[in-house]
C-alpha cells in the first residue's frame, strides 16, 4: 500500500520514519520531495576498464566536488549526488525514488532506486543528463520518494554497505 500524506505525517510524528531536515514543502500528496545536497561525484573520463574488485581503483574513478552555488549536469553525463536530507526507514516501509517530473521533462533520468526497509543514512543517487546541459543548485527539490508498506515487518532490515552512510558515497562492491 502506498502511503498518503496523512500516513507519512503520522509515521514522522511517531518517529517511525525520520527525514532530517524536514521542511514544510517536503511532504507531498503521496510521497516526499528531497533536495540536492552539497556534494557530487563525477566519473573521471577514461577508456580503461575499472576492476570492480579493486576498491582503490573504484574510489579513484570519481572526481569529488563540493557544490556551493550550483553544478552543471552535462549532456548524457552520469553524476552521483548527495541528497540533503538524511533518512531513517521503518522496518515495514520501502521507498521508490525517481526524479521529479519537472526534471524528467528536461531530460534528466534516474535509474530505478529502492530505499530498503530499515535503511538509515544519507542517500546518494545517480542522475543522468539529457540532451542539454542543466544547471542545478543545492536545495533544489529534485528527488521524489514514494513510500510503500510491506505486508509485515522485514525479518532482516537493511544493514548493507551503505547503512548509516554519511556524505556522498561511491560504489562499494
Amino acid at each position: 500500500m502506498i502511503l498518503g500524506n496523512r500516513d507519512i505525517k503520522k509515521y514522522l510524528e511517531e518517529g517511525k520514519l525520520v527525514i532530517s531536515p524536514l521542511t514544510e514543502d517536503t511532504i507531498r500528496e503521496n510521497g516526499v520531495d528531497l533536495r540536492v545536497g552539497d556534494e557530487i561525484l563525477r566519473f573521471k573520463p577514461t577508456t580503461n576498464p575499472i576492476d570492480i574488485n579493486d576498491t582503490d581503483m573504484i574510489k579513484r574513478s570519481y572526481l569529488h566536488e563540493k557544490v556551493v552555488d550550483s553544478f552543471v549536469l552535462n549532456p548524457n553525463e552520469r553524476v552521483l549526488i548527495k541528497i540533503k536530507e538524511s533518512i531513517k526507514m521503518p522496518n515495514n516501509v520501502i521507498g521508490f525514488s525517481n526524479v521529479r517530473s519537472t526534471f524528467a521533462r528536461l531530460g534528466i533520468f534516474m535509474p530505478p532506486t529502492i530505499v530498503d526497509a530499515g535503511f538509515e543514512g544519507d542517500l546518494t543517487i545517480l542522475i543522468i543528463g539529457g540532451d542539454i546541459p542543466i544547471k542545478i543548485a543545492p536545495d533544489t527539490r529534485l528527488l521524489y520518494l514514494v513510500f510503500s508498506t510491506t505486508k509485515s515487518e522485514v525479518t532482516k532490515p537493511y544493514r548493507g554497505k551503505y547503512y548509516k552512510s554519511k556524505g556522498i558515497t561511491h560504489a562499494k562492491i
